[in-house]
């Protein structure tokens, strides 16, 4: 409800420009993370997830801010101090988040989806930027002392990743917006992409959103277009169901539900054949750097630190997950948790209350939040993803057929 369109037919978002938002969020960046890098490196304290720190940036600049070609606006930032930590958490700098995102102009995504929301993404594709709104900007700040606990048990997680809570302060609104992981990668082609809930009640794309030229599909589609299910190794699927459950139970901990996979296909067979046919369908630009942030990659999420030594993270993989379909072309699948900030409230209560008694509660997207963890990870680990079946090893049956002498 925010978002519009100005008469230059610019993006607006309550009632400020899309460019000076831009301008703002860089320029408030660079002075808090340069600010922050004066302080010591300490133990994040409890009394940190509540900070908020406020400065102000006259357009004629000040003793602390340079000039600018915006109106003065304020820019806040929350909890920087435990933001701060969860960063080097994910191996980022603070030379290198200030590279990605101040360095260049942010780009705005066109395709935002129903919340309204504004998105950018970084030059280097390593950051998404997204505004939120006041409840959800509130609910962050109440989730981070478990956020904190959760990472340090377990950096390999499918929830977002995030990096940093700010606020613009401009034409007396306030904009809140958050820095995290971006999911899929510009320059990986996605063939297919769905938002998966588990829920079978009116989770069809609607007419409009297939319109779009990457539509993002929900659960009855998917059962329509791959009703066999994405097919992985035995390892990987174990390692994406463990990390489901534990992201679910750590969700359920905080009541929190309505949260979807988001999972994006990209079809290196079918790639290949655009390619043969003269039609790329990417976007011109060369290999993609893998991304540098640890974890961010949805193969990181999964099974750890792949790019520091492991084994199974080979260029040709771009951070995907290796999948393939039931006509066993091979898939790279950009996978990740979205959409945990709509926390369980009343509102919610009684959304479901009412749809229960219209509808058949069980297959109502929005639930209590067990039910609605076990629902969404039934669906994922026996619907969405399946394991590949394994064909018995002609070596193994020779071996038990009879002694077959070994060398050492």
């Amino acid at each position: 409800g925010h978002r519009g369109v100005d008469s230059t037919g610019e993006t607006t978002y309550k009632k400020t420009t899309s460019s000076a938002l831009k301008g703002a969020i860089q320029l408030g960046i660079t002075h808090t993370v340069g600010s922050l890098s004066t302080k010591p490196e300490r133990d994040v304290l409890m009394q940190d997830f509540y900070v908020v720190e406020s400065i102000f940036f006259p357009s004629e600049g000040s003793n602390l801010t340079p000039a600018h070609h915006y109106n003065d606006f304020r820019f806040k930032t929350y909890a920087p101090v435990a933001f701060r930590y969860f960063r080097e958490l994910f191996g980022i700098r603070p030379d290198d988040y200030l590279y990605s995102l101040c360095s260049e102009p942010l780009i705005e995504l066109s395709n935002s989806g129903a919340s309204g929301s504004l998105f950018y993404v970084s030059s280097d594709d390593e950051f998404i930027i997204k505004t939120v709104q006041h409840k959800e900007a509130e609910f962050l700040q109440k989730l981070l002392p478990g956020y904190y606990m959760n990472l340090n048990q377990n950096p390999r997680t499918l929830l977002p990743k995030f990096y940093g809570l700010y606020c613009v302060q401009a034409g007396g609104k306030n904009i809140r917006i958050v820095v995290m992981n971006n999911l899929l990668p510009r320059s990986v082609r996605m063939h297919l992409k769905y938002d998966l809930k588990g829920s079978t009640y009116k989770r069809r794309a609607s007419q409009k959103e297939r319109e779009k030229v990457f539509p993002t599909f929900k659960d009855l589609d998917f059962m329509q277009d791959i009703p066999d299910g994405l097919f992985l190794d035995s390892d990987t699927y174990n390692a994406l169901c463990k990390t489901l459950q534990r992201d679910c139970l750590v969700l359920q901990s905080f009541k929190i539900m309505d949260y979807s996979l988001l999972v994006a296909i990209h079809n290196l067979d079918q790639a290949q054949r655009e390619r043969a046919a003269g039609n790329a369908g990417g976007d011109g630009r060369g290999r993609p750097a893998a991304q540098r942030a640890l974890y961010s990659t949805a193969m990181e999420s999964i099974q750890g630190e792949a790019r520091r030594g492991g084994t199974f993270e080979t260029d040709d993989q771009m951070g995907g997950i290796p999948a393939r379909n039931s006509r066993g072309e091979r898939l790279l699948l950009y996978i990740g948790i979205i959409d945990v900030l709509q926390s369980y409230r009343f509102v919610k209560k009684l959304e479901h209350s009412w749809k229960a008694l219209v509808h058949d509660g069980d297959t109502v997207s929005v639930h209590r939040p067990s039910f609605y963890a076990e629902r969404f990870q039934r669906f994922m680990c026996h619907t969405v993803f399946r394991k590949i079946p394994l064909k018995p090893s002609p070596s193994k049956k020779s071996r038990s057929g009879g002694a077959v002498p070994r060398r050492s």
